[in-house]
């Protein structure tokens, strides 16, 4: 019988950041104890404002557990879109606002990994060129089958998709592809690249972060795993990470919803 996720559910959004934090330290930990690297994707949305929340705070007593060691990250982009790092919709612009530009200095500079602008008008090349740039950090494609990140962080759209992956596309089918374009996207903006399914399945951590009773009606059809919930993206994405995928979400947000909760990290 396959593994299931794991779903974390807590009363607050407050106390879903604090437990996100927990789950960070100790994927970090594990990260540096294989390779004293941590390699971590994140996408956008409402997910690097919850990461700010998580990680940075203030007064803490700061030593190897307890902290982020932002000098031995690299990030990634689960995804991002073809626009300029300054403009609204980038998901790298996004992460320096509310994380980036916020990261105490004694904390240390995470090696972050934007797109190459200068591709801007050709998706294709944008994303063989993020591909590149994933090559040149884990291995040569020919001698690795698939990047192994160590955590990606994901959202939950509502309708559930996840990065740039949405429902009945065909790019859910893209075995080979490391970093796919999509030009067609039904949320704008329409031209994007993001991370391919089997990228993100092959991670050693893979974390939801989806709050709110706006998210309850999609988390009910992937988390009870009808015909249509394990169809979707992030329905695609439980069933390939198994007990690898965490759910961490608001009591809102699964509310009647029948799965399992975990009690603790």
């Amino acid at each position: 019988m396959a593994k299931q996720p794991n779903l974390f559910s807590y009363p607050t959004v407050d106390r879903v950041a604090a437990q996100l934090r927990t789950y960070i330290l100790q994927t970090q930990k594990s990260a540096l104890h294989r390779h004293d690297v941590f390699k971590i994707a994140v996408s956008g949305g409402s997910l690097p404002a919850t990461l700010a929340q998580a990680l940075l705070v203030p007064g803490e007593q700061e030593n190897a557990d307890n902290a982020p060691q932002f000098s031995k990250w690299h990030i990634f982009f689960a995804d991002e879109r073809a626009v300029p790092l300054d403009h609204e919709d980038s998901n790298y612009g996004l992460l320096k606002k509310d994380l980036l530009d916020k990261i105490p200095q004694e904390q240390g500079t995470p090696k972050v990994y934007p797109i190459d602008v200068k591709l801007l008008d050709n998706t294709q090349d944008l994303a063989d060129q993020y591909q590149e740039t994933l090559m040149s950090s884990f291995a040569n494609k020919d001698s690795v089958r698939l990047p192994v990140f160590d955590l990606i962080l994901l959202g939950c759209g509502p309708d559930g998709h996840t990065c740039s992956l949405f429902p009945g596309h065909e790019l859910l089918r893209e075995a080979d592809a490391w970093v796919s374009p999509i030009e067609d996207s039904p949320k704008p903006p329409p031209r994007r690249i993001t991370l391919t399914l089997p990228v993100l399945t092959h991670a050693h951590k893979i974390a939801f972060v989806a709050t709110g009773a706006g998210k309850k009606d999609i988390l009910k059809k992937i988390l009870e795993a009808d015909d249509e919930g394990r169809s979707l993206p992030c329905g695609l994405v439980n069933e390939g990470g198994g007990d690898k995928v965490s759910w961490f979400t608001d009591s809102a947000a699964v509310e009647g919803i029948s799965f399992p909760r975990r009690g603790s990290l």
